[in-house]
């Protein structure tokens, strides 16, 4: 109810400033800049601020400028609450010259408070046909409104090199066992447990088995992801999608989704999770992982990469985590290397409040340039990498540094302008036909640290993608992926009700008495079909379908 008071009172008064200016926030734009680097700073607002550099002033940022004439002035929602800040924007009519809206962007769209690009893109957008090509209409908005609102934020052409797999595990942890054989979560637990007991404290504080990190929206990576990973679906965010009949429906109806709440349940009766689980904050949490204390998680390494770096640089690799195709059981297969395909949906968008918007379009469309995506992913050459027999290869310090260095990326700015700005992806190849970017196969491997080696070759691997189905075998993503798209605001208002609801439910279901567990469960099932699931069911699968008739529609670009 919250998210829809607030959108209901950003609506209102969006209407209020419609009638007394008369327009949907925009206002004249002065003579353009575009096709000179007449210095020009836009403000930048970054729903996703933690991923950015607040000041600009970071070498690749500098080089940026230098050569575009344009800075950006970042800032980004207070306490992560974009959605409040957006609504703010909506309300008062005052907004950035470009903006990052995640998924509700479709809030902005409504309030016809972002500029339509397909002229832009028609006219000036070289850089962004090219990398975009085939795949350009699936930037577009809906099938009722079938314009392009926003540029970026994922890859184009991805390739699946490494992955986190669904649960991990420390290196020390299996080299104690002897590497035993790690497939289903009986495995994995036995291996943790085992461990537990034998080493109750690490570095003079107490071992925890397994922790979670379950604040804000963190919930939804590490609560409620593994429910469906263990079963065998790839991140499709609250939702699983039939390929073949692009029938969606919310992932906890899934007759087996609640196992791994049972699991949950039966590690914190036995003391093995981590009773802070629900409490802590992200940054205890990281603190906690960098001491080397934490058997298991189930994080995405983006989440917890500060604190692998902190590990290496403080003499403990063997704490640094194995990532493995954990499932509920042996008939399931970890999709953890299923090729997503490109979503389009998320993007940075360009308002009508921009001070001139042909500059900032001219600007993304920089970004999608061989140039751009060099600079951003490798960085200045000579200070980051060399060039040698026509190949770029990264200097041995920066290598290092880059492992070890937890403000490697702030100090350097090498790789934090990649999300959520327009990017080629792991899968783009530049003109001298090396990769696009820094972390292909090659440079994985070279990265590898010994204990990682040791433990690939225990069980038989070169990469950590060899110990899953293979990208080929599991195929493309059909539709995408949903948690991608940019919803509808009464449907985004509907599933955030009923995931608000099941954030407390999941949590009240793990801390609870195991005897009480499965009439838990039901009451959990019988209250979604009380606040109508099967209608949002409904609504989303119309709304795949949809999306991928339209991408079908305009699968050659139409510019």
């Amino acid at each position: 109810m919250k998210k829809l008071t607030m959108f209901l009172t950003a609506m209102t008064a969006v209407m209020a400033l419609f009638i007394l200016a008369g327009c949907g926030g925009g206002g004249a734009h002065g003579p353009t800049t575009a096709g000179t680097k007449t210095p020009i700073t836009f403000t930048f607002f970054n729903a996703a601020f933690d991923q950015g550099n607040a000041d600009w002033s970071d070498p690749v940022a500098k080089e940026i400028t230098a050569r575009t004439g344009v800075s950006l002035s970042i800032n980004g929602p207070a306490g992560g609450d974009y959605l409040h800040a957006i609504g703010i924007m909506i309300a008062s009519g005052e907004l950035p010259d470009i903006i990052f809206a995640k998924d509700d962007i479709s809030m902005l769209i409504d309030a016809e408070l972002v500029i339509p690009l397909d002229d832009f893109i028609e006219k000036r957008g070289y850089n962004l046909k090219k990398m975009y090509g085939p795949l350009l209409g699936r930037l577009r908005n809906t099938t009722n409104d079938p314009q392009i609102y926003s540029v970026g934020t994922y890859a184009v052409k991805d390739a699946v090199w490494q992955t986190d797999g669904t649960m991990q595990i420390q290196h020390a942890v299996l080299k104690a066992q002897g590497y035993p054989r790690m497939r289903t979560l009986e495995d994995y637990e036995s291996a943790i447990k085992t461990y537990l007991r034998a080493n109750p404290v690490i570095n003079g504080q107490r071992t925890i088995g397994f922790s979670l990190l379950a604040d804000a929206r963190q919930w939804y990576y590490d609560l409620s992801n593994p429910s469906c990973f263990i079963l065998g679906y790839p991140d499709d965010g609250q939702w699983l999608v039939d390929q073949n009949t692009l029938e969606a429906y919310y992932k906890f109806l899934h007759p087996e989704a609640k196992e791994y709440y049972r699991w949950l349940n039966r590690m914190n009766t036995e003391g093995v999770l981590d009773p802070e689980s629900f409490t802590q904050t992200e940054d205890v949490w990281r603190a906690k992982i960098a001491q080397g204390r934490v058997l298991g998680i189930s994080y995405p390494l983006w989440g917890w990469q500060e604190s692998r770096q902190a590990l290496i640089g403080a003499g403990m690799p063997e704490r640094t985590y194995a990532y493995l195709p954990i499932t509920l059981n042996e008939s399931y297969q970890a999709a953890s290397a299923m090729d997503p395909g490109f979503s389009g949906g998320w993007g940075i968008a360009i308002t009508t409040s921009c001070k001139d918007p042909e500059r900032a379009f001219e600007f993304l469309d920089w970004w999608c340039s061989e140039e751009a995506q060099i600079l951003v992913n490798w960085g200045l050459e000579g200070d980051n990498y060399t060039v040698v027999n026509g190949q770029r290869v990264v200097n041995e310090s920066d290598r290092l540094a880059q492992l070890s260095d937890p403000g490697y990326g702030r100090r350097t700015g090498v790789g934090i302008y990649q999300y959520p700005f327009p990017m080629w992806g792991r899968g783009g190849k530049a003109s001298n036909g090396q990769w696009i970017y820094r972390d292909s196969s090659e440079f994985i491997r070279q990265n590898y640290l010994d204990i990682e080696r040791e433990t690939l070759e225990a069980y038989e691997a070169e990469m950590w993608t060899d110990l899953f189905p293979s990208a080929e075998s599991l195929g493309v993503m059909r539709h995408g992926q949903v948690w991608r798209y940019s919803l509808p605001p009464d449907l985004n208002v509907k599933i955030q009700e009923t995931d608000d609801y099941m954030r407390t439910a999941l949590s009240n279901i793990v801390l609870g008495r195991t005897a009480d567990f499965d009439a838990s469960w039901s009451r959990i099932i019988n209250d979604l079909n009380r606040m109508g699931i099967q209608d949002v069911n409904n609504a989303l699968t119309q709304l795949v379908k949809d999306k991928v008739k339209l991408w079908e529609q305009t699968a050659l670009g139409a510019f």
